[in-house]
């Protein structure tokens, strides 16, 4: 009776929780700094005499990558000639080689100021800068965007642009997309621009922008794992489903051997309902990643939707072996317990539940239904006011309320809430409405 009148609930809170779940983890993992644009260039000089012979070597051991060889002597060469620009240039680059980052900023910081308009140096400054996490990056990289590289103009100004948006991207999206958009305009075939910008716009709710940018770096990349993850998470925000599944089902063909990716599919097809197919890819997650908690909870989430309770059961409880703490895993269990109309295993887990957690409400009506059906009419009507302290009355609290007073034989009570359900229910539970009525005959005193 109560617990029937609650499933419809339950079962939309867990729709919710898995179609959320879909949202928060198709996140992109790939923008990381470093990754993308990270490694510095070599200076492009133009040819001319070089009158300093160390200078000279110098070049010639980072040629056949002698690191060591280039240090001592690039040392020597800036000791002689302050100024020297490519002199400091070329040790930071060798020093960046060698692992030195801090040696290696201060021999580019010295290259800037003795050449402030040379674009390689601006570049490399603002590179190192980004990688060490330091506060002015962005200045030198606005500054090479500005500057003529001395070879493969487009190509380096879509690096300085690219990195510009990285370094930028959480401090100034704006700026930062602008700067990925200039990147791509630049480099036509290079998806990394689009996929960079993508999020930023997810971000900022711009759905049918980042929707572009990732079917751009696609068209450029069809095995962009990135894109069609990019694309997946535009497509269930709007749940547009079938482009999902389109984008999830390629995106598995990528990755057949990715737990994570049949996990997301798996979401994808329980949001759109299509339950007996979600269940599939989700044990085929779960075979490829057997320990993995949040996988094991989907799946059992899942198993409820499908009204597979003793399925679902047996992964709440292979679940809670390893997190017994976890008031919301009890109250799982214990729901999936009533829909099996296991009443007291049910009521210990909800009991257990509110233990963890006083202030989990659901529980308490849950709880409530549980110890109704137990005939524990006294812990049925303790629930209900804990319950009335933590969420606002709802029909089916006020009856159950009722039908337990009435047990007890307090009948002013069961009186006076068999009214507060009838002139709340609105015709919406006939049976209930009719038991109601009949009980307030036999109950009330005669006038």
């Amino acid at each position: 009776m109560g617990m029937a009148m609650q499933m419809a609930r339950e079962r939309m809170a867990i729709t919710a929780r898995v179609a959320s779940a879909i949202i928060l983890c198709l996140l992109l993992t790939r923008v990381a700094f470093s990754q993308a644009s990270g490694k510095t260039v070599r200076h492009h000089r133009v040819a001319e005499e070089q009158s300093n012979p160390d200078l000279a070597q110098a070049e010639a051991a980072i040629q056949h990558k002698e690191f060591g060889a280039a240090l001592s002597l690039l040392k020597k060469a800036v000791a002689a000639d302050g100024a020297n620009y490519e002199a400091w240039f070329d040790l930071g680059f060798v020093n960046n080689a060698l692992g030195n980052t801090d040696d290696s900023i201060a021999a580019y910081r010295k290259s800037v100021e003795a050449k402030p308009d040379l674009f390689e140096s601006n570049l490399n400054l603002g590179l190192m800068l980004a990688k060490s996490g330091a506060p002015d990056a962005a200045q030198y990289l606005r500054a090479a965007t500005r500057l003529t590289p001395t070879a493969h103009a487009d190509e380096g100004r879509a690096r300085a642009w690219l990195s510009l948006g990285q370094v930028v991207a959480a401090s100034n999206p704006d700026e930062a997309i602008s700067a990925f958009l200039r990147a791509a305009e630049l480099s036509p075939k290079d998806p990394e621009p689009h996929l960079a910008a993508g999020p930023l716009l997810e971000k900022q709710n711009h759905f049918a922008d980042a929707e572009q940018q990732y079917k751009q770096a696609l068209a450029l990349d069809p095995s962009s794992a990135d894109a069609l993850t990019g694309l997946a998470n535009i497509y269930m925000r709007g749940h547009r489903y079938g482009d999902a599944e389109e984008s999830l089902r390629k995106l598995v063909a990528l990755r057949p051997d990715d737990a994570g990716a049949h996990l997301q599919l798996g979401r994808m097809l329980a949001a759109d309902g299509q339950l007996d197919a979600a269940i599939t890819e989700l044990q085929g997650a779960l075979k490829m990643a057997p320990d993995n908690a949040g996988v094991q909870r989907d799946v059992a989430d899942v198993y409820v939707l499908a009204k597979k309770y003793p399925e679902a059961e047996i992964q709440y409880r292979t679940l809670l072996a390893s997190n017994n703490k976890d008031a919301e895993l009890h109250l799982a269990l214990g729901q999936t317990l009533l829909k099996q109309r296991k009443f007291p295993q049910a009521q210990q887990e909800l009991i257990a539940a509110i233990q963890l957690k006083p202030d989990l409400g659901p529980a308490y009506g849950d709880l409530a239904v549980a110890a109704s059906e137990n005939k524990n009419y006294a812990l049925t009507i303790k629930a209900l006011e804990v319950r009335a302290r933590l969420l606002p009355e709802i029909p089916v609290s006020y009856f159950l309320r009722a039908t337990a007073y009435d047990h007890l034989r307090d009948f002013k009570q069961a009186a006076a809430n068999y009214h507060r359900f009838l002139d709340v229910a609105n015709g919406q539970y006939p049976d209930q409405e009719w038991q109601a009525r009949h009980r307030l005959i036999a109950i009330e005193p005669k006038k």
